[in-house]
């Protein structure tokens, strides 16, 4: 039987298991991803197994442990040991399902478990074309924002690199001056994921670029691939001495994504509505869903 001695703590050390398991199981959600996992480890202390074929993925908010659906083959014994886990160890809590293919598995196992779809999780996918042309109506207002930032704003747009990376944690600093990080717990976290991304970000092979306006880094972008046809984008940044910064920085990643990737996925709005309007008025081609079961109802 399954128990949480089974489950270790996520390392980089993980890294190559986990990508050999999504070369067979691909992933759309981006929390699912080692990146996230490893860089948000200090606040959700994630745990892993590796059980018969499939990964299972725990965390740990708040002293609340948070259940996911495995990652691997149709297995009905690896999932009633895990429902089994689940109501030991997090009754009245939430077990999510963030991948449509074992939303799936669920529904032919256990065809009587309501699944609720979780709004604040679901994530923005746009076409890289969109976010790279911004063509048509439904853009202008985002262009003249953008042909703004390029009129009033001296600006070179340059890869990250071993080149500048010390120059970008520079910027981050300054960003979480501006944004008061210590004062808010999110942005705390956050703050320390984005960090462990920059102190690790060639063993976590992960692209970026980075905006000088008058000679200084002024905003950055910090993306991988998620899947074959999709790149994921996983921290944007930008000061606000210029208007238009971050629509300027989103652009210019999409153009450098679009001959490789036909989707980009911003990842969700957590339920902030502000968030959620400026994530809406780029027009998402399609959204990766997530949904959960009530611990009390598995």
């Amino acid at each position: 039987m399954l128990t949480l001695d089974d489950f270790e703590p996520v390392t980089l050390a993980d890294q190559a298991r986990f990508r050999r398991q999504y070369e067979h199981y691909p992933q759309v959600h981006s929390d699912n991803t080692f990146t996230n996992i490893v860089c948000w480890q200090h606040y959700a202390h994630y745990r892993r197994a590796f059980v018969r074929g499939s990964l299972l993925i725990c965390s740990q908010i708040g002293g609340e442990y948070r259940f996911r659906a495995p990652i691997g083959p149709m297995d009905p014994g690896i999932l009633d040991e895990l429902f089994a886990l689940a109501r030991a160890e997090s009754p009245g809590g939430r077990f999510f399902v963030l991948e449509p293919g074992a939303r799936d598995r669920i529904a032919t196992l256990r065809p009587g478990l309501v699944l609720h779809p979780d709004r604040d999780l679901f994530e923005y996918i746009y076409r890289t074309s969109d976010l790279a042309d911004l063509p048509g109506k439904r853009y202008l207002t985002i262009r003249r924002q953008i042909n703004r930032f390029h009129r009033n704003c001296s600006n070179e747009v340059e890869p990250i690199g071993p080149e500048n990376l010390e120059e970008v944690r520079v910027f981050l600093n300054r960003w979480c001056t501006w944004k008061n990080c210590e004062t808010d717990p999110i942005l705390a976290a956050e703050r320390e994921a984005v960090f462990f991304a920059i102190a690790h970000y060639r063993e976590l092979d992960l692209q970026g670029i980075a905006i000088r306006v008058e000679g200084d880094v002024a905003a950055m972008a910090i993306y991988e691939r998620l899947n074959a046809r999709t790149a994921l984008v996983h921290f944007e940044k930008g000061l606000p001495e210029c208007e238009g910064i971050y629509k300027a920085v989103n652009q210019e990643t999409a153009q450098r994504l679009r001959d490789d990737f036909l989707f980009v996925n911003r990842e969700s709005d957590m339920g902030v509505p502000g968030l959620r309007e400026a994530k809406t008025r780029y027009h998402p081609h399609h959204m990766a869903m997530a949904w959960y079961a009530e611990v009390d109802d598995l």
